[in-house]
C-alpha cells in the first residue's frame, strides 16, 4: 500500500479526486470569463479560446463519465445521490449540444457571444452543483483512500485522453 501512495504522489501530488476535478473547474471558469470579456474583434483570440475550452470540457467530461461518477454512482446510498448522477450526466450532454453551435457560429458575431454566455452558464452551474452538492456526498461516501485512488485513476485517465486527442481521437 505505500507503494500506491508514493506513486499517487508522484503523478497528482496525493491530490484526492474532489480536489482534482475542482482544479479543473477553476480553470475552465477562468477560460470561460476570458472568452466572455474577448472583443468582436479579436475573432482570432476567441477561436483559440474556444478550441482551448471545447478540449478542456472533453477531457475532464470523459474522466468524469469514465471514473469519478461510476466510482459516486456505486457509493450512492439514497435515491437523492443517484439523481445527481444521472443530472450530471445530461448537463454533459447539453454542454455536447452547445459546443458545435458554438464553433459554427462567426466569431465576430452578437451569436457568438450570446452562445458563449450560454455555454458558460452551464458549465459554472454544473460545476457549482458538483461542488456544492456531489462533492461533499461523495466525501460521505467514500473513505478518504478511495478518494486518493481515484484521484490517481483520474490523473492517468487524463493523460490517456490527452494523447487519444492528440493521435486525432476524441470523445
Amino acid at each position: 500500500m505505500a507503494t500506491h501512495k508514493s506513486t499517487a504522489k508522484k503523478t497528482n501530488g496525493g491530490k484526492d479526486a474532489i480536489a482534482l476535478l475542482k482544479a479543473d473547474h477553476q480553470r475552465m471558469r477562468r477560460l470561460l470569463d476570458d472568452l466572455e470579456k474577448t472583443q468582436e474583434s479579436a475573432a482570432g483570440k476567441r477561436e483559440k479560446l474556444l478550441a482551448t475550452i471545447e478540449q478542456e470540457l472533453k477531457v475532464h467530461t470523459k474522466i468524469e463519465e469514465e471514473v469519478f461518477y461510476p466510482a459516486f454512482f456505486e457509493s450512492a446510498q439514497k435515491m437523492d445521490d443517484r439523481e445527481l448522477y444521472f443530472e450530471s450526466l445530461e448537463e454533459h450532454h447539453v454542454v455536447d449540444l452547445v459546443l458545435p453551435e458554438i464553433k459554427e457560429a462567426d466569431p465576430r458575431s452578437d451569436q457568438f457571444a450570446a452562445k458563449a454566455k450560454v455555454l458558460k452558464d452551464l458549465v459554472e452551474h454544473h460545476a457549482e452543483e458538483e461542488e456544492t452538492e456531489m462533492f461533499p456526498r461523495a466525501r460521505k461516501l467514500m473513505p478518504r483512500a478511495q478518494l486518493v485512488r481515484l484521484g490517481e485513476d483520474l490523473t492517468r485517465a487524463k493523460a490517456v485522453v490527452r494523447a487519444t486527442a492528440t493521435n486525432g481521437g476524441g470523445r
